[in-house]
């Protein structure tokens, strides 16, 4: 082992010239533009799976693989520092990620062989830089097998933070703040909810099929279907994959939405013949639920700040038939239109802690900083969206966020320099189950197995 004390003064071969084939080298790529850039893991992952050559079922691994890795980085770190004596940080990128990806698969994926998760990664240092340095690794790995057992983690009675940041593997940061809202148990509950798989949700557009019908087709499929608890017309599906070849989603008889996102819609409560202005509208989810729920019959306008993401908007239009519907491009801070609108749903930018299992890189993207100015956008946004409403108009505030700064700061803040607007409960609309004591929607993952989110339904009194 103390021969990796050694590795800097190896001779580095530019990581330029690697060449990513198998679906593990291909996981090393994703994970080293992550760690180097800004790049979302989503839009990283969805490049390779479009553009590779390889297998449905390597695809499938691909995409657990890098999941995987990311949402459990800190305790693969911590496990990796037990039996690397070196300087870790100071790894080549491509020798870190590999054995990150081996030690994933060692600790977490039981139905992958310890050996090939270990001879991959060995092969791949081997091309990478060369025996020397696959010996080493295949030394760290084999290592770790054997005395994978014998890893003593910080103990939660000394300190609680410390250990619950590296068993559940969240910053300390974050694991701090929910600690003090939710308390140690409570907290503990939440980050094991936050790693569990996503699992697949659909709206059905009822317009266009039965929910019986779209359910029996993926039955006989040998997918396994459920019925979601609080909005009829959602399914969760498993094992359905390449949504974007299947006819029926190109026909649109279902879209790829949570279930606490739908929540929102029901809030809005849109009925036919209104304005309605859908504000921070991308990738349209929401927006198309509206026009569903209202058989298209409303004047819809739908704000997005960004071209390329007001793009996915009318795409998801195009596939659903909606030609009434109109997409702006403008910063919905500061968009005015000629006429004021009836309802206005503002889905507003936030950290996105509520949706970590399906973005586990957006754990380690955010700082504490983040949460104050989003606050500021929030409440800028929230203010804006107030002059664009009618008398005796509504306007719903949501986000898929659990921090309460995000959530109820902003809407409490607003009501508190607003006499004339005023909070409609949320029970009125949706299951008490999902409705907080002050009449919001919150939705957690560890109470209700939905996504977290917030949503807020407010009236301009005329």
């Amino acid at each position: 082992m103390e021969q990796l004390k050694r590795y800097n003064d190896y001779p580095r071969e530019e990581t330029n010239t690697v060449v990513y084939e198998t679906a593990r080298e291909v996981a090393v790529k994703i994970l080293n533009r992550i760690e180097r850039t800004d790049s979302y893991l989503d839009k990283l992952l969805d490049f390779e799976l479009r553009n590779s050559d390889l297998s449905k079922l390597d695809k499938s691994f691909l995409t657990e693989l890098v999941n995987g890795t990311i949402r459990w980085k800190v305790k693969i770190d911590y496990v990796i520092s037990q039996f690397y004596r070196g300087d870790y940080s100071k790894l080549d990128i491509n020798i870190k990620n590999a054995i990150r990806l081996a030690m994933y698969q060692i600790m977490l994926l039981e139905r992958v062989p310890q050996s090939a998760a270990v001879n991959e990664a060995v092969e791949f240092i081997k091309k990478l830089r060369g025996q020397y340095l696959a010996n080493l690794v295949n030394a760290i790995l084999r290592t770790a097998i054997r005395k994978l057992n014998f890893v003593e983690y910080p103990s939660v009675e000394d300190d609680p933070v410390k250990a619950l940041s590296v068993v559940h593997s969240f910053p300390t940061w974050l694991v701090r703040r929910f600690v003090n809202r939710f308390g140690v148990y409570e907290t503990e509950q939440l980050l094991a909810a936050l790693n569990d798989r996503p699992r697949l949700s659909i709206r059905v557009n009822t317009d266009r099929i039965s929910v019986d019908r779209i359910a029996s087709e993926f039955e006989s499929r040998g997918l396994r279907v459920s019925r979601a608890q609080f909005i009829p017309n959602f399914l969760y599906v498993e094992g359905l994959s390449r949504i974007g070849e299947l006819e029926s989603f190109k026909a649109g008889h279902f879209t790829v939405q949570d279930e606490s996102a739908g929540l929102v819609s029901k809030l809005l409560d849109p009925h036919p013949g209104e304005r309605i202005l859908d504000l921070c509208a991308a990738p349209g989810g929401k927006t198309t639920h509206i026009l569903e729920m209202t058989n298209s019959n409303v004047d819809l306008t739908a704000v997005e700040k960004y071209e390329n993401r007001a793009r996915l908007i009318q795409n998801s239009l195009d596939r659903m038939g909606y030609s009434r519907a109109k997409v702006v491009i403008g910063d919905a801070s500061i968009y005015t239109d000629a006429a004021l609108f009836d309802k206005i749903l503002v889905d507003a930018p936030c950290t996105g802690f509520g949706v970590i299992r399906k973005k586990p890189d957006s754990k380690w993207k955010r700082e504490p900083e983040d949460i104050a100015k989003l606050n500021k956008i929030q409440s800028e946004i929230l203010e804006n969206a107030a002059k664009l409403l009618k008398p005796n108009g509504v306007i719903v505030y949501s986000t898929c966020t659990i921090e309460s700064e995000e959530n109820q700061d902003v809407v409490q803040g607003f009501l508190s320099h607003h006499s004339k607007f005023t909070l409609e409960p949320a029970d009125m609309f949706v299951d008490r189950a999902l409705v907080g004591r002050d009449g919001f929607i919150e939705t957690f993952p560890h109470r209700h197995d939905l996504d977290g989110g917030f949503a807020a339904r407010i009236r301009k009194n005329a």
